[in-house]
């Protein structure tokens, strides 16, 4: 296989924007928390207990969303690095390896957001309840 240069610095923009999202999802969620844990000093409710729960899966999968792709990058780099030192196979398994951190980081990426509308369907089924 012929690996140049350009191939693995492709990925950047990619994870570049992946961690850009994920970053922005974090945020959302630690004002969610915040607001959340505040309702509930106030007035303890299950519903925000149950929210919260979700909430902590949901910082965890971003956690490790963000783990990932920060690994893919280092091993993009790296592929780089051994392109340039001419050693291909290794450039070549590194990036590979680049590729599946990058897909499974994706993947993570799925089940937080199939958790997130786990956490809204909490909320609706208040609103059910209640009308």
């Amino acid at each position: 296989m012929e690996l140049s240069l350009n191939v693995p610095a492709f990925i950047f923009p990619t994870i570049s924007l992946l961690m850009l999202a994920y970053t922005n999802r974090f945020l959302a969620l630690a004002s969610l928390i915040r607001s959340l844990h505040a309702k509930y000093q106030e007035a303890p409710d299950p519903l925000i207990l149950a929210q919260l729960r979700n909430l902590r899966l949901r910082v965890r999968l971003i956690r490790d969303m963000q783990a990932v792709g920060v690994i893919s990058l280092f091993l993009s780099v790296a592929s780089m690095f051994f392109i340039l030192e001419k050693q291909m196979l290794t450039a070549v398994y590194l990036f590979g390896a680049s590729l599946v951190f990058l897909m499974l980081s994706l993947v993570l990426s799925m089940a937080e957001i199939y958790t997130s509308i786990r956490a809204l369907n909490i909320q609706l089924g208040d609103m059910e309840e209640k009308s």
